[in-house]
């Protein structure tokens, strides 16, 4: 090669680079200018996005409204979600199993956007979602899910409730009688039914622990206590109780008050970690353990997949996910701290 070709090469190469760096500075002085000059630029997608969420609406079919986990959701939802536009709204089959199947079958026909469903047992609600999700609606279950996979899954991971629940309770239990009794919620609702195995994958591995009655109080707490106060009189030397839903576990608390074995009795239970019901009661010595879903935590988890789903121009339902949100347990090591519970009204 000789020196000229070299010298041409190289004043090839360089008039490129020169150009390249000129172009990058021309774009540059755009947004510089703009600067300069005082002005602020547009963020170039904050558009769309909002006018793909205005004017959507999202359904809640809890399965009633009026207690700490739906009412925590319900107002999670609309907090993250109406200031966007999106119409949030509630149909309360108040503990009625077929209110509520009722209830979705008249949202399919209404067409929200997207429709989150508080299961009250496995099957009732199943077909029901996969049509909605057919026509066209975004199926959202929470905390308790059908047999039907719809798009998404938020809320606990039930085996590990019931797994966690007992190993405390087994910790609870040693140097004692050994006698435990379980207080289940509805048979056929997945929060009892997963629980109840990850109680069985504990009591597997722990044969000396005998369990003396174990029974399903709907999550009633009135059948709770009555449970409970029968179990009592017969085992008076139990030492522990795994209960399945805080709000049902007030009426196991009280049939142990009453016997007067407050602190004799270990009670692990579990709930959405709502101040009043969870870390007052531990406070009060009601419950020794409440495993907390972070009722606020799903809302949000919620929420940001909900707007995230209204973005989505696939067909609906041809992805599939979960979100498992984390366990909080709550003793009396932590219940008075600020932050560990949440408070109506502030979710």
């Amino acid at each position: 090669m000789t020196k000229s070709t070299s010298s041409s090469r190289f004043k090839t190469v360089l008039k490129t680079a020169t150009l390249s760096a000129a172009t990058l500075l021309v774009g540059l002085t755009v947004g510089q200018t703009a600067f300069a000059q005082g002005k602020g630029l547009d963020e170039p997608f904050r558009a769309g996005y909002k006018s793909t969420l205005a004017g959507k609406t999202v359904a809640f079919v809890p399965i009633a409204m009026g207690f700490d986990l739906a009412q925590g959701w319900f107002e999670g939802l609309k907090k993250e979600l109406e200031p966007l536009g999106v119409k949030v709204i509630a149909r309360d089959p108040n503990w009625n199993t077929n209110a509520g199947a009722q209830a979705v079958t008249s949202l399919i026909s209404e067409k929200p956007d997207v429709m989150v469903v508080h299961n009250p047992d496995v099957q009732t609600y199943a077909k029901l979602l996969q049509r909605a999700e057919e026509a066209g609606i975004q199926v959202v279950q929470v905390n308790m899910r059908s047999n039907y996979s719809s798009v998404l899954y938020v809320g606990v991971d039930w085996v590990d409730i019931g797994e966690k629940a007992t190993n405390a309770v087994v910790q609870a239990c040693k140097g004692k009688s050994n006698k435990v009794a379980i207080v289940q919620g509805a048979l056929s609702a997945a929060a009892s039914a997963y629980t109840l195995k990850g109680v069985e994958n504990v009591l597997a591995k722990n044969p000396d622990i005998k369990v003396v009655s174990s029974q399903a109080a709907d999550w009633d707490a009135a059948k709770a206590k009555g449970i409970t106060q029968t179990v009592l009189k017969q085992h008076p030397d139990l030492c522990g109780i795994v209960g399945f839903w805080d709000g049902m576990d007030s009426g196991t608390a009280a049939a142990i008050k009453e016997a007067g074995l407050t602190g004799k009795v270990f009670l692990a239970t579990s709930g959405g970690g709502e101040q009043k019901g969870a870390c007052d009661a531990v406070k009060a010595g009601s419950y020794d353990l409440d495993l907390s879903y972070d009722v606020p935590t799903q809302a949000s988890n919620m929420a940001s997949s909900i707007k995230w789903l209204l973005q989505n121009k696939g067909k609906t339902g041809t992805a599939k996910g979960s979100i498992y949100t984390t366990i909080i347990p709550i003793t009396k090591a932590n219940a008075s701290i600020e932050g560990t519970c949440w408070k109506l009204g502030k979710a």
